[in-house]
């Protein structure tokens, strides 16, 4: 008879979103030569508030085979086809990045080229009108799957609001029926191996926890990237300084916008996020600019509804680790690294590495070069995505001293050349695995008053009263698709509408 071989152990340390997504996807595809513990503590509580995400969440959520309606109800979720940029350009103006493609391409030029022709020819209207996401939004309406009036039309594609406690716990209940050994307790010493590596985790209650390979999901604390290893940290608020938020719940809407809002404050921004339940809302600030009790009364002020606790303080520097694996130990989440929740990049930053762990899975022993190319492609999506968020904050006509500061600011290298690009004719690239399309560059630029002065010599080829038909068509299709779309409300009530009494 073979001998099996020792299961290779693994450890989570932390629950919440980070630890219990990475516990289900362990308890998914991780079934047989493994025995996985997630270690946490009722006792320490967590940020939570990410809330609002985007579409790849249903890669990860049909990975695990979740349906989606049950998962819905489960968390109070809403649908969410894109985020509203309120006042970040100027007072008074606002713009939509909304998910999916805008317009269509022709030949071999983006949809974006002929609309900066026909805009320098004044045939053009905003940007919104050939999105689908855009109009379905703002007219507040939803639906799945393929379009209904007309083939040529895209699919919708979406994402979701929930309550993040509510999606922890879920996956916890998924992990656990699945194999995952939860241990309720509180790390209190941390031993190091003779090699370096992290041996085992000592609890209050006297139990050791050895393991070959530890997750780090200890939130901005970072118990063992930081605290035991020593990482480093790559500190980025010289370019993106707001430093602290405020979160607070406040009473449920009577509607549940499709639609995350984020509305630009004197020294920082807002944001709203509607939920089953309540609707979610925050302060983003920097703490050399605005105080902690303006902030708050910022933030209570701009409520659509009564407050429903005290608003809680959140510290941050946004940045990430200098290693997010670094010997036995992999980071993920808040304990691998912090970019403002402005995109929504939170809890896919959360899926992105796990799906990159999944790719890399050491066995007993852990080869440095995997370690480096997970480190590579990690600092890669971190560096491109916070070039992303730190364009919203340097495109600016505001006048109040944090926006000139930011407008101001030297900008990464990176960021400049793409800017420079668009700046030029029009053109967007986007390298490798970027988060960000092109398509959502081009409606940060746009909306962020970021104009080309030009655009492709190609898109001159159709004459000017066919381009103009051209895009009222796109505009027209739209608006008959929107038209025939349920309410996002009873969208929401016909499919997963969640019991009132469900709370984190």
């Amino acid at each position: 008879m073979t001998e099996q071989p020792e299961p290779i152990r693994i450890v989570i340390v932390g629950g919440g979103t980070a630890g219990w997504m990475t516990a289900a996807t362990f308890a998914r595809f991780l079934e047989t030569g493994f025995e996985i513990d997630l270690v946490e503590s009722d006792a320490i509580g967590t940020v939570g508030v990410g809330e609002a995400t985007i579409p790849q969440i249903r890669l990860f959520n049909d990975a695990l085979g979740l349906d989606e309606d049950a998962f819905l109800r489960a968390t109070q979720g809403t649908y969410k086809l894109g985020i509203e940029f309120v006042d970040w350009l100027r007072p008074g103006h606002r713009y939509m990045h909304a998910f999916g493609t805008v317009g269509r391409d022709v030949g071999l030029l983006p949809f974006h080229q002929y609309w900066l022709r026909a805009k320098a020819l004044g045939t053009a209207k905003d940007l919104a009108a050939y999105s689908l996401n855009t109009q379905a939004a703002l007219a507040e309406r939803m639906q799945r799957g393929p379009a209904r009036t007309a083939r040529v039309l895209p699919d919708m594609p979406s994402a979701f609001h929930f309550d993040a406690g509510l999606y922890a716990r879920y996956l916890r209940r998924y992990s656990e029926t699945r194999g995952i050994n939860r241990i309720e307790g509180k790390v209190v010493r941390v031993e190091r191996a003779d090699n370096g590596d992290i041996g085992s985790l000592l609890l209050e209650d006297g139990t050791t926890l050895a393991a070959d390979l530890f997750i780090d999901c200890t939130g901005f604390h970072g118990l063992l990237i930081e605290q035991t290893l020593a990482t480093g940290y790559d500190d980025w608020t010289h370019w993106l300084p707001a430093d602290r938020a405020m979160a607070v719940p406040s009473e449920r809407s009577t509607a549940f916008t499709p639609y995350t809002r984020s509305t630009a404050k004197a020294a920082g921004w807002q944001w709203r996020i509607p939920l089953q339940h309540r609707t979610g809302n925050g302060i983003v600030y920097a703490s050399e600019h605005l105080s902690d009790d303006e902030a708050t009364a910022t933030l209570l002020a701009g409520l659509d509804g009564e407050a429903l606790a005290d608003p809680r303080p959140i510290h941050f520097r946004t940045g990430k680790r200098r290693k997010m694996w670094n010997r036995n130990v992999v980071a993920i989440g808040l304990a691998g690294g912090f970019l403002e929740p402005l995109e929504s990049t939170s809890i896919h930053l959360i899926q992105s590495a796990i799906a990159r762990l999944m790719k890399l899975l050491p066995g007993r022993t852990v080869a440095e070069a995997d370690r480096t190319e997970f480190n590579r492609q990690s600092d890669f999506e971190y560096e491109r995505i916070r070039d992303f968020i730190i364009l919203h904050y340097h495109a600016n006509d505001r006048t109040e001293p944090f926006w000139q500061k930011c407008r101001e600011m030297a900008l990464p290298e990176t960021l400049s050349a793409k800017i420079d690009l668009w700046r030029g004719n029009g053109h967007i690239t986007r390298e490798h695995e970027e988060l960000f399309t092109e398509v959502g560059w081009l409606q940060v630029f746009a909306g962020q008053g970021v104009m080309p002065r030009g655009h492709h010599p190609l898109a001159d080829a159709i004459p000017a009263t066919d381009l103009a038909e051209f895009l009222d068509t796109i505009d027209q299709l739209n608006a008959r698709e929107v038209a025939q779309m349920p309410s996002h409300n009873d969208f929401i009530a016909r499919h997963c509408a969640a019991a009132r009494s469900v709370t984190a």
